[in-house]
């Protein structure tokens, strides 16, 4: 799971329902469905984290974990000032929420987590930079912790 590459720091793969952010550059590789991935970036600090949720609501029972938007952004935000970056300079990239069922049906769980995404990142002020959102088509996506880059390749059905 946890790789040492010399100069560009280590690769990291992170699971649905869970959040990366430490010091120094980082490679993290995530698979996206209705999942949705916030990417945040200090340009000054050149440091990152990325958080990966499969709901965009904890409705307070059970354990209280990033799997949850309302969990995951606060909780990747203050990862990150723990850091050393500033929620001024923070930057975001949006990834996911597709439709990657036949039948999305009544839940439309990807369009629900977009949403959440885009309002909980306007009301902690923070600008999104850019987003690859929606459609019926999963995603990979490999973000640089480092220069704040996100690469992104479809999976699946394409839309």
């Amino acid at each position: 799971m946890l790789q040492n590459a010399a100069k560009t720091g280590s690769q990291h793969y992170l699971y649905p329902g869970m959040l990366f952010a430490e010091a120094g550059p980082h490679s993290v590789v995530t698979v996206l469905g209705s999942c949705v991935s916030v990417c945040l970036w200090d340009p000054e600090k050149m440091a990152g984290g990325i958080n990966h949720y499969l709901l965009p609501y904890w409705n307070g029972e059970g354990l209280r974990t990033p799997k949850y938007g309302n969990i995951a952004v606060p909780m990747l935000i203050e990862r990150l000032l723990g850091i050393g970056c500033g929620k001024s300079r923070l930057v975001a990239k949006v990834f996911g929420g597709a439709s990657v069922l036949e039948s999305s049906g009544v839940l439309n769980i990807g369009e629900r987590n977009i949403t959440f995404a885009r309002s909980a990142l306007a009301e902690a002020g923070i600008h999104v930079a850019c987003e690859d959102v929606g459609g019926t088509s999963g995603r990979k996506i490999l973000f640089q912790t480092g220069t704040g880059e996100v690469f992104v390749r479809k999976l699946g059905r394409h839309g």
